[in-house]
């Protein structure tokens, strides 16, 4: 079952546990049962300090983690495995006495919650799950009000289709659908609606930079203030940004290849090394200078106070506006083929959009779905030629330009989409179970409106050549700009830029 690797790799972790661990086996006699007992009873083998003892859970195959001190149950139904094999081990360690990396605000948030029952139904394939999965456990960990489950939905495909899982991570509280995609502790805590106490911020500094966004144009800004020596914050909902959606990164000078969530984690230890202040679980509502320093409203209303701040708030995924876009989202409407291509697997589906990430995005889906159809809005696709190469190469994939697509429809979930022929203006129906939608991003700047920090018709911070904006004290980086292009290395080297610009600022003037 488990390679030495995986074992070596184990058995490092488990040198690790202060107090024993007992591993509680949920199984019947079937093949999946016997791959899970012999999954446990390998694991079992690599410590003195786990123990293995059997249980009746609700569910079968699964196996329960319990440490010595009172804490939620945390099951895994199914074998943790690929992106999952990381939650597995950390919710060892975490029973066996590691204390969770989470700060003293976030903890104090989890601690106030009442009792309740999550599921997690996940792909193993799927990069974004493992956070929620972690999210939940250390939830689970630190209140034992707080129980979680997490299911692999291939495992447990009667159940998916039962609940009409048509994307992972899907988590369900008491039995009902709570969330969908990608979380973080904080924006759990968010629905949940646990906020981070106005007190909390109270004692804060004036910074001399403080940087508003989580993404690598924040992380690198914030990172620059730091080594210049002045004092530096930075405000997010959570870290990473929408970085932390990507799984492959081939772009990066020195990187070969790495993946979203793991980059984003190297910067913010480095953040976190260089003594920035990680303020995450909260929103900017409004920013105004005020004489010699700049006001930063929180949406707990909370304030804070910096002699100059770095806007990097980034991007999100554009809407198409058409019936059922929101409506169907997780119900057939998705936008990661890495962690919901799999549950359409023998199914067709269809890809909205023709610039590269929608290509790449069809290229990906023929691998695993019966058939992808693209639909582009122009008369030809915009995506690389080398893309353009790969996917006319594929048997199972129908390119469809000039294709207005003007509304999903289905009964619960997808099940068909409907596109006008924008040269004929004759309608057209397919036949598909789910739909991605790769158009391109949208900046976060809406809550910048009425701030007097001038905007394009696109709705991009305007900035000039050292990322200052119109507003003295005010800077800008990343995606939320007016930057051409829209790249990780782009978006680090602007929050290099505007950080420098900052820095430039209060040497001059303070």
């Amino acid at each position: 079952m488990l390679d030495n690797n995986l074992k070596n790799q184990l058995a490092q972790y488990f040198d690790l546990l202060q107090t024993e661990v007992t591993i509680g086996l949920s199984a019947h006699n079937d093949e999946n049962s016997k791959k899970v007992k012999e999954f446990v009873e390998e694991v079992a083998a690599l410590s003195d300090k786990i123990s293995l003892v059997e249980k009746d859970l609700a569910l079968k195959p699964s196996f329960e983690i319990k440490g010595p001190f009172d804490h939620g149950q945390i099951i895994f139904a199914g074998l943790p495995l690929g992106h999952e094999f990381a939650s597995f081990a950390l919710a060892m360690l975490q029973a066996g006495g590691v204390k969770p990396k989470v700060d003293k605000s976030t903890k104090s948030r989890i601690k106030g919650l009442g009792q309740a029952n999550f599921e997690t139904i996940v792909s193993l394939s799927c990069h974004n799950c493992p956070d929620v999965v972690q999210a939940l456990n250390i939830m689970a960990i630190l209140n034992p009000e707080i129980n979680h489950t997490m299911i692999d939905g291939s495992m447990f495909q009667d159940l998916a289709e039962d609940r009409d899982v048509l994307a992972v991570p899907a988590i369900f509280k008491d039995g009902d659908f709570f969330e969908g995609g990608k979380q973080s502790i904080d924006s759990i805590l968010d629905k949940l609606g646990s906020k981070v106490d106005k007190d909390d911020f109270k004692d804060k500094p004036v910074y001399d930079s403080l940087v508003i966004g989580g993404g690598p144009a924040a992380a690198t800004a914030a990172i620059y203030a730091a080594r210049k020596g002045i004092t530096a914050g930075i405000i997010a909902s959570e870290f990473g940004g929408q970085v932390n959606e990507t799984l492959a990164i081939e772009n990066i000078p020195g990187f070969k290849y790495t993946e979203g969530p793991t980059f984003m984690g190297q910067m913010q230890d480095q953040v976190e090394f260089l003594g920035v202040d990680l303020m995450t679980g909260v929103l900017a509502n409004s920013v105004e200078k005020k004489d010699d320093k700049v006001e930063v409203i929180l949406d707990n209303g909370a304030k804070l106070y910096a002699k100059t701040i770095v806007i990097a708030t980034g991007a999100r995924w554009r809407l198409i506006g058409i019936p059922g876009e929101t409506e169907f989202r997780n119900k057939g409407v998705a936008y990661c083929t890495h962690c919901d291509g799999p549950l359409f697997k023998g199914k067709n589906v269809a890809v909205i959009g023709g610039g590269n990430s929608g290509v790449e995005a069809a290229i990906d889906l023929a691998g695993i779905v019966k058939h992808v159809t693209v639909l582009e809005f122009l008369p030809e696709l915009k995506a690389d030629e080398i893309l353009q190469d790969k996917l006319n190469s594929l048997e199972n994939v129908t390119v469809i330009t000039n294709a207005q697509t003007t509304g999903l429809y289905g009964d619960g979930k997808v099940e068909s989409l409907e596109y006008t022929d924008r040269i004929t203006g004759k309608e057209h129906k397919l036949d598909i179970a789910g739909c991605f939608i790769q158009v391109g991003l949208i900046p976060n700047t809406e809550w910048l409106e009425n701030s007097g920090i001038e905007l394009s018709d696109r709705g991009e911070i305007i900035t000039k050549n050292d990322g200052s904006t119109n507003i003295e004290r005010i800077y800008a980086a990343g995606d939320a700009t007016d930057v051409l292009f829209k790249q990780i290395v782009i978006a680090a080297g602007t929050g290099a830029t505007a950080a420098l610009g900052a820095y430039n600022y209060l040497m001059v003037n303070e």
